[in-house]
């Protein structure tokens, strides 16, 4: 194993992996020698993200299609990804959805949607994985949270809870793993360029009639540094945590957000 290859050998699959954080975590795996899979709904957005993530004598990258709160789907999606790249040794619970509205309009489907992609998915996926690891005494799990994960902000009280939620999973499955060969840690990012942060930045003009660039100052004030975060920083911490020396760092919840989360 070369030493700027630190990841090499091992087997990522990347939830949400065809767009947005999860296609930059992608890249920056492999970037540091993993196989990659790219799970997301969207099987075209999927095949665009391995053809431009694909490098000539690089590591393969594999796609497959998955709704991470469908049971089966995960079940299927997972064994074709062992059969295509091996055991996963590396797995990014990235797939993430928000939607607001203040709590009195939040509806129980919203509400169940949005725990059952955030949350249930997290579960899921982790769980499809966890038996291979064991056996293997080697896994990497790092959950794509939040820093609604770590406080509270209005209009979105179902993504914080179920944020919230993958922080609580996070914590538990890692004394859980802690004998096993097994980290489980939580990236916990701040307002980032994103198409999330993108869709915020167009409900703040359209419900209060700022314009864009205001709305975005607005959102890049709650960062101390003044700033929306790069996803490329997100990513970076994420192929951190999959390292094989990082391997004293469990339970974590890493704040990637300028110094919003103390």
């Amino acid at each position: 194993m070369r030493d700027h290859y630190p990841l090499e050998g091992l087997h990522a699959v990347v939830t949400g992996g065809g767009s947005g954080i999860g296609a930059v975590i992608a890249q920056a795996l492999i970037a540091d020698g993993a196989r990659v899979t790219l799970m997301g709904r969207r099987l075209e957005a999927l095949k665009a993200q391995r053809d431009r993530l694909s490098v000539d004598g690089g590591p393969a990258v594999e796609v497959q299609v998955c709704d991470v709160s469908d049971e089966a789907a995960v079940r299927r999606a997972f064994a074709a990804a062992a059969s295509a790249a091996g055991p996963v040794d590396v797995l990014v619970n990235n797939a993430g959805q928000v939607e607001t509205a203040p709590m009195a309009k939040t509806s129980l489907a919203t509400w169940r949607r949005l725990l059952d992609v955030n949350l249930t998915g997290t579960f899921l996926c982790s769980r499809e994985v966890l038996p291979a690891m064991a056996e293997r005494r080697f896994g990497r799990i790092v959950n794509v949270a939040s820093t609604a994960a770590l406080k509270g902000y209005t209009y979105v009280a179902a993504y914080c809870a179920a944020k919230h939620g993958v922080l609580g999973l996070t914590r538990a499955l890692a004394l859980e793993t802690a004998r096993k060969g097994i980290t489980v840690n939580a990236v916990c990012p701040g307002y980032t360029e994103t198409d999330i942060v993108a869709g915020a930045i167009d409900t703040i003009v359209a419900k209060t009639g700022r314009t864009p660039d205001e709305a975005r100052a607005e959102l890049a004030a709650v960062n101390p540094q003044g700033r929306l975060v790069d996803p490329a920083e997100v990513a970076a911490t994420v192929a951190w945590l999959a390292r094989r020396d990082s391997a004293a760092l469990t339970g974590q919840a890493i704040a990637v957000a300028g110094g919003e989360v103390m």
